[in-house]
């Protein structure tokens, strides 16, 4: 009986120091991420300072479309308004749409008079290529040679990207006044729904967290990313980093580039939009679910010993703190409760500037555990989805690990 007795004492009190040292690695993490990984809670990296360039360089949009029919009469316009000083053309690449997306961006020229309009269709991709920069390929490779000289800037942007009459304008400016390579800008993404509310905030949240801004855009910078749906990019720049042959297999596209002009000794700089928004709606879950899932093995190499990894420090970082509280309030023990409800409210605290941003209300921010399990579970169903045969799938295609291909 003795024990027996001893036994249980022996496990409640190893239990109980497990619960401790998961707290305060979970406080000791959140006091890192708060002070030391590049403020990336902060939201105020937008544009840099910027003014009229005495020349206005040319510029040539490549939008790569594939099935966007739904969302082009919101976006596709709204490229033709721009208000540019100097030369701009749009090129739409129709990258074997079913849904008459070509068609209707040539009527919607029509409707809307403005920037010139080309529409290219390149065919299917060749081997070893991922669609959208077999499409972005053509759409470079038309700008390039359409005119007797090559466009200054090309500015790749997703189908479903709607700017604000200045964008362009802003975004050439920025690049020119700080002798900018790529200037990018994180669109804002639509939030409307409560499963967009939930998941769309933390989205960029996590994304601003594994790239912080302010990192990113110092000149000495070892880190590089981008954000695919804005990329105003030199010509110049593209043709010495080799983009986007030397990327073709890439699944995370952009920031695959980013890194790419970067290795090649490019200037990079990436922050929050003010004018440019994402249309794209995703009413349910299962849509945000593939939007996630479809890439995020690949973020991780298709390594299971990062999956492993990623899941303990989604699961310390984000779950143990709500767990850490709980236990503690319930076991009567002060100090496993405050390390948790500590990290917990730094967890919540920096979440608060992108709800802000994303103008949500405060009271989301404590379910961003939650949130945070929704983004565990989606990893993990994209390493299962990898090893089914079905990883990486977007509109109908399913790309090979690069090594693979």
């Amino acid at each position: 009986m003795r024990d027996t007795v001893g036994r249980a004492r022996h496990t409640a009190a190893m239990g109980l120091l497990t619960a401790a040292c998961a707290a305060y690695a979970s406080l000791a993490a959140w006091l890192w991420l708060t002070l030391a990984q590049g403020m990336f809670w902060r939201t105020d990296v937008r544009l840099p300072p910027r003014t009229a360039p005495a020349r206005w360089p040319s510029v040539a949009i490549v939008v790569p479309a594939r099935d966007e029919a739904e969302v082009l009469p919101r976006s596709l316009p709204s490229l033709i308004a721009q208000d540019y000083p100097g030369e701009a053309e749009v090129i739409l690449v129709d990258d074997g749409s079913t849904d008459g997306t070509g068609e209707l961006a040539r009527r919607l020229a029509r409707e809307h008079p403005g920037l010139p309009l080309t529409v290219v269709s390149p065919g299917d991709p060749a081997p070893g290529w991922t669609g959208k920069l077999w499409a972005l390929r053509h759409g470079i490779a038309t700008a390039r040679t359409a005119h007797a000289t090559e466009p200054d800037f090309l500015l790749l942007t997703d189908a479903d990207i709607a700017h604000e009459p200045d964008s362009l304008r802003e975004l050439v400016a920025a690049a020119t006044s700080a002798d900018l390579d790529l200037v990018s800008q994180m669109a804002r993404l639509r939030v409307v729904g409560l499963w967009e509310r939930l998941v769309v905030p933390a989205f960029v949240y996590f994304f601003a967290q594994l790239y912080p801004f302010r990192r990113i855009n110092r000149p000495s910078a070892r880190t590089a990313a981008a954000a695919g749906g804005c990329v105003l990019l030199r010509t110049a720049a593209a043709v010495r980093a080799g983009v986007p042959d030397s990327i073709r297999q890439a699944v995370i596209d952009d920031v695959s580039l980013a890194r790419a002009v970067a290795r090649s000794g490019g200037r990079i700089w990436l922050g929050l939009a003010e004018r440019v928004d994402s249309v794209r709606p995703y009413p349910v879950l299962a849509d945000l679910w593939r939007m996630v899932s479809r890439s995020a093995y690949a973020q991780l190499r298709h390594q299971p010993l990062l999956l492993a990894g990623t899941v303990a420090g989604l699961v310390l970082v984000y779950l143990v703190p709500p767990a850490a509280l709980l236990a503690g309030l319930a076991t009567g023990h002060p100090a496993i409760a405050w390390a948790g409800g500590l990290a917990w409210l730094l967890m919540a605290g920096t979440y608060l500037p992108m709800l802000r941003y994303y103008r949500q209300p405060a009271a989301l921010a404590p379910l961003l555990p939650f949130t945070a399990l929704l983004y565990l579970l989606m990893t993990l169903d994209s390493a299962v989805q990898h090893y089914r045969g079905r990883g990486a799938s977007w509109k109908g295609r399913t790309y090979p690990r690069p090594s693979d291909a």
